[in-house]
């Protein structure tokens, strides 16, 4: 089975980082969540190879490069989905090992994916919904706390989640995330489709979550905005890690953008 895949790498030992080819690497202080030579295929297809990188409690960091460049695949590896295949390399979380768990323990673990296809569950309610990600422990926000960072979800708590606008939808699939108790909000691709001035709702709303502690790690094609909001920034490149550093960096650095994101 796709998730009973076993990672190579000692379950018991935290990865030491070698960051003397990248200044840019958070190595200032130990990080909160780190991901070390993941390797993972789609059947024969080679699509992750051997990403590395850190992460501080808190920060948001944009995960970057062309179409087809591995992202989406490194996040769902990362979440431990089992598609794509990890055959190596270790995943840790506030110093938890999770590179050997199946999804579920992952997430129990503090690990929420939010995917770019949101997985509202149709015939539900908004609050159904919600209640139904509650049903098992550890819980995180309540409703009433959801319900204060997103209003929209309070009016429309009644109404069946797949009739909801796009922004409103994206918005349901992070306060879905948000009533367990977690550690890192892993987003893919969330302001696709979406209007600019929702994406602005949504960008306000990972600038609360991050005041609260929690760390994201952010997939989006939109580059320039992911940027600005982000702390830090990875960039991928057929499936390696081509940049680790700063976010302003990156908007300041028109080689670099024009080189792996075509911006």
């Amino acid at each position: 089975m796709a998730n009973d895949q076993q990672v190579v790498g000692d379950a018991n030992r935290r990865p030491d980082y070698d960051h003397s080819n990248n200044a840019n690497q958070a190595s200032t202080a130990p990080a909160f969540f780190s991901c070390w030579d993941i390797h993972a295929y789609y059947g024969e297809s080679y699509i992750v190879q051997g990403v590395s990188f850190n992460i501080h409690e808190g920060e948001i960091l944009a995960l970057l490069g062309r179409n087809g460049a591995g992202k989406t695949s490194t996040l769902r590896a990362i979440a431990r989905t089992g598609s794509p295949m990890v055959t190596q390399g270790e995943i840790w979380l506030d110093h938890q090992p999770l590179h050997n768990m199946k999804s579920h323990e992952a997430a129990q673990n503090g690990l929420a994916l939010v995917p770019e296809d949101r997985r509202i569950i149709q015939g539900l309610t908004v609050e159904e919904n919600l209640k139904l990600a509650q049903i098992a422990p550890p819980l995180g926000w309540s409703l009433e706390r959801v319900y204060e960072l997103f209003p929209r979800l309070k009016e429309r708590r009644t109404q069946e989640g797949t009739t909801l606008s796009g922004g409103e939808q994206q918005m349901l699939s992070i306060a879905r995330a948000l009533v367990r108790d977690i550690k890192v909000l892993l987003l893919d691709e969330p302001y696709e489709g979406l209007a600019p001035v929702i994406v602005d709702e949504i960008e306000k709303t990972l600038n609360i979550i991050k005041a609260q502690g929690i760390t994201t790690v952010l997939v989006e094609q939109n580059a320039i905005r992911a940027l600005e909001l982000a702390d830090r920034a990875v960039i991928l490149d057929t499936g390696t890690v081509v940049y680790d550093g700063s976010a302003q960096e990156v908007l300041e650095n028109e080689e670099l953008r024009h080189e792996y994101l075509a911006i």
